[in-house]
């Protein structure tokens, strides 16, 4: 696990858009169950090419993609910039998502940030390889209920798309997360800790925007896309999220952007 201090208060940051190690456990039960509390699980991991504590994470979160169909998990890896001084500049990494994960350590009150992190619900979080905490994370959100509920629809507009969400019951001080997410991609690392590697990634986060929900709970984001977008290896995820405290407290994805097919969660 490699740590980095925070220097600065993050703050205003979910008031504005934004377009822009430990070792897995060898006994750990390798489904992800079905949850009967109506509940949800987003699971955040903050991660980098440059960090050689992250590929085991990085794989977990490949084991939980294959198991999460079907079910309301939601996973989403953020590959932060700050590595990208470290000798080898993340394919992925993005400024915002940086800023994310120390946002994230004001919300949680924790004064270090670190890769691999997880952040699960906005609520907890623990080193991203840990398998067995990542299921009982897991297990637990799938059975907390949830009374907020947002369905989202997308529909691609040359190289934007136009996102039309609907949240009920979102308390104030909720803001919407649209997230475009590539699920899988390879790279070849050449230079920095993991120099020599092919490595695999899901789940990576493309483009991110944050807004304030309307009092109506509805409306429409227009969101840009990267340039190689295509519907068969990308999905449009969306988060309602606590502003004050970081939780999540619904989450959904439009995973037929072609006939704008929402799933939700609640």
């Amino acid at each position: 696990m490699k740590t980095f201090k925070i220097l600065g208060v993050i703050s205003g940051l979910f008031m504005a858009g934004i377009t822009a190690y430990g070792q897995s456990p060898t006994n750990v039960k390798r489904d992800v169950a079905k949850g009967e509390g109506k509940g949800f699980a987003v699971l955040e991991l903050f991660t980098s090419e440059g960090c050689s504590s992250c590929p085991p994470a990085d794989d977990l979160m490949a084991r939980l993609q294959q198991e999460a169909a079907g079910k309301a998990i939601y996973l989403l890896a953020y590959h932060v910039d700050y590595w990208d001084r470290q000798g080898w500049k993340d394919t992925f990494s993005n400024a915002a998502y940086s800023e994310r994960q120390r946002q994230y350590g004001e919300w949680l009150n924790k004064p270090q940030i670190y890769t691999p992190q997880v952040i699960v619900n906005g609520k907890a979080e623990f080193i991203g390889s840990e398998e067995s905490t990542a299921r009982h994370a897991i297990a637990k959100q799938l059975n907390t209920h949830s009374s907020v509920e947002l369905s989202i629809q997308a529909k691609q507009e040359n190289n934007h798309l136009n996102v039309q969400y609907q949240v009920v019951a979102a308390p104030k001080g909720s803001a919407l997360v649209i997230a475009v997410v590539q699920k899988t991609a390879h790279s070849k690392v050449t230079r920095g800790e993991n120099a020599g590697r092919s490595l695999a990634h899901v789940q990576i986060v493309r483009k991110l925007q944050i807004q304030s929900l309307n009092s109506k709970g509805m409306g429409t984001v227009r969101v840009a896309l990267p340039q190689d977008f295509d519907t068969q290896n990308f999905e449009i995820l969306g988060l309602v999220q606590n502003i004050n405290t970081g939780e999540i407290l619904g989450a959904a994805s439009a995973v037929r952007l072609s006939k704008g097919i929402p799933r939700t969660a609640r």
